[in-house]
């Protein structure tokens, strides 16, 4: 199938009336209805800007090739305009766009219709057909450029890696969220300034047909680097120890050059194994990073306090939405008492609260011991529950628990291999439950239990002086390491704290949680100059992790300026944590962002609070981020 079968005169506008690109797009979806191609045209534009959505398809050079893959196409076409003036379509390289190609493929677009498409995007490549394109009096003449380029393009752009075999070996990888025509643009764009270079090159394509191209075991470990253009998920894991350069799709379209020398010279960084390719996935990187350099200590308790969350987060919410009937109304003897509410509390705090400090005890000494440290690290929790030992004794139980049960393993190392069995089964629970509770009944729960209750005290007697400063140590914490140890400890003091029934220091610890994505997703709205243009994406995504309360949305930032931005995002969030505490503010959810504000007490205080800190922490990133270079 040739381009020529898919573009046709009654496909064309010569020239378009348009003024913008929202204009652009009507008119040449409506050609495509009116030469009877689609099934229904507002499907069809719904399509097309789902695919703007994700990134501009103004690709510079005076080209536009929106697209879209959906059942309202009825007719694989393509549709062709030209502006003279041309219209500002948030190109790459900036400038106005004045050619445009909609691609319009079927839901089901078999393997001829998209390499079709997929040629369409590479010949556009080629500045003298853009030229000619651009000086072409009529459809017809236009149609015989294409059909004559295509021609000359079969002739010689078979794919053949064994040409252009220079002193360095380059591999790519090219993927678009549709993969129609970014895809294969970026493909083609690498190919043709790596032969003017003199690199040697392969690009696997990941397009609608499937992955094209592919990269073999050998070549990706005789490959100097390797470039990953894509703007969706790729296979990652078998580039591991290789030198690796990601970008968007449409870096490799504008800036083939560039990635190909710094490919050459290889300017990456060395991949150590995370999925995907974007945002999402760095900041799962920094994340896995961060594992592999934490102590054992740490390591062991958040394995009890990841167990421990969904009790946390669950229960929690359930109790918040107890009190939407009233603060006591799950006491009987309360006068707003409601049946129901007494329900969502036996549920929420009786029983999925009455299980979180036994789950985290429990998880951190199976972390030490593996399976059998979970029984007894499970009772010595139920004991720091019930005796008042709380949060902290429940940690202590689970540390207890774990190296008794490794204790116990050494021990019981030189049994006769026939006894072997009754150790799981008998030995490690009976002797490790029995000495875990013992302990912690007669040494460890009642001091813990006086610790607990002078805390408790001391929270609730704070002038609100001492509130404050509470709540900006809570907040800069929150922001130093986003996610990590200290963030964690912050966390991990405002559960203790709800479990006691203190509800004021997890208000300011989720405000100040919230506010490091927040504020640099505001900064790269407000002050764009000081982000790469890759960064101002990201800020898009950061906005949603902030009102989810997920402080780790912030890592690529801060991985990128330390030194700047972790200032900026801790003196952010400390005014976020004081100004909560000073309000009054109290949380008994621990978790949910913006989605739990109705349980939030003075609720619009609280927005002024997470406000103020988004916009300081915006303000101090511009101050002192420098521009990129």
């Amino acid at each position: 199938m040739r381009i020529t079968d898919l573009l046709k005169e009654d496909t064309m506008i010569l020239p378009l009336s348009a003024k913008t690109k929202e204009d652009v797009l009507d008119e040449l979806i409506q050609q495509l209805q009116k030469a009877g191609r689609l099934t229904d045209a507002a499907k069809m534009k719904e399509a097309i800007w789902a695919r703007e959505s994700q990134s501009s398809t103004g690709i510079g050079e005076g080209i536009a090739i929106p697209h879209a893959k959906t059942a309202a196409v009825k007719i694989p076409s393509i549709a062709f305009g030209y502006s003279k003036e041309g219209i500002d379509f948030n190109s790459l390289d900036g400038q106005k766009a004045h050619l445009f190609f909609m691609i319009a493929a079927t839901e089901d677009a078999n393997q001829a219709h998209l390499q079709t498409l997929a040629r369409l995007s590479q010949l556009l490549m080629d500045e003298s057909l853009r030229e000619q394109l651009m000086n072409a009096s009529s459809k017809k003449e236009i149609l015989e450029m294409i059909a004559s380029k295509e021609k000359e393009f079969d002739g010689d752009n078979e794919e053949d890696s064994s040409q252009n075999e220079g002193q360095v070996k380059v591999l790519a990888v090219t993927a678009c969220p549709t993969g129609i025509a970014h895809t294969y643009m970026a493909a083609d764009a690498l190919k043709k300034k790596a032969e003017q270079l003199g690199i040697w090159v392969k690009v696997e394509t990941n397009g609608s047909g499937g992955v094209k191209n592919k990269l073999t075991d050998e070549e990706i470990q005789e490959a100097t680097a390797i470039i990953v253009a894509a703007d969706k998920q790729v296979d990652m894991d078998r580039f591991k120890g290789k030198v690796v350069i990601e970008v968007p799709v449409a870096q490799a379209i504008r800036n083939a050059d560039e990635l190909l020398q710094r490919a050459s010279r290889q300017e990456g960084s060395v991949y150590q194994g995370q999925r995907g390719a974007g945002y999402s996935e760095s900041v799962s990187q920094a994340k896995e990073e961060r594992k592999g350099k934490q102590s054992a200590f740490y390591k062991h308790l958040m394995s009890g306090v990841s167990n421990m969350l969904p009790f946390v987060v669950g229960g929690g919410i359930i109790i918040a939405l107890c009190f939407m009937f009233g603060i006591k109304a799950f006491d009987p003897k309360d006068p707003s008492f409601h049946p129901f509410a007494k329900v969502l509390m036996d549920i929420g705090g009786g029983t999925a609260f009455g299980l979180m400090i036994p789950v985290l005890a429990g998880f951190i000494a199976m972390s030490i011991a593996d399976r059998p440290g979970l029984a007894p690290g499970m009772v010595g929790g139920m004991i720091a529950s019930t005796s008042g030992a709380g949060f902290l004794g429940g940690i202590i139980a689970g540390f207890l628990a774990g190296y008794i049960v490794v204790l116990l393993k050494k021990g019981l190392a030189g049994m006769p291999a026939s006894l072997e069995g009754l150790k799981p089964m008998l030995l490690y629970p009976l002797f490790g439950i029995l000495f875990t509770g013992l302990i912690m009944i007669y040494v460890i729960s009642d001091p813990i239990a006086a610790v607990n209750t002078g805390l408790g005290d001391w929270l609730k007697n704070m002038g609100q002086g001492n509130a404050v400063i509470l709540g900006i140590i809570l907040g800069a914490m929150m922001a130093f390491d986003m996610g990590g140890p200290v963030n964690k400890a912050a966390f991990t003091f405002g559960i203790a704290m709800i479990a006691d029934g203190n509800y004021l220091p997890h208000a300011a610890i989720m405000a100040a949680g919230m506010t490091p994505p927040l504020g640099l997703a505001l900064a790269t709205t407000l002050f764009k100059n000081k982000f790469t243009q890759e960064e101002r994406q990201a800020g898009k995504t950061a906005y949603v992790l902030g009102a989810s309360f997920i402080t780790e949305g912030a890592i690529p930032f801060a991985a990128a300026d330390p030194a700047r931005v972790i200032p900026s995002l801790m003196v952010g969030s400390a005014v976020a944590g004081g100004l909560s505490m000073f309000f009054g503010n109290t949380l008994p959810a621990p978790h949910g962002g913006l989605f739990v504000l109705p349980v939030v007490g003075n609720m619009w205080l609280y927005l002024v609070a997470i406000a103020a800190g988004t916009i300081v922490t915006a303000l101090m990133v511009n101050l002192l981020k420098k521009k990129p270079v």
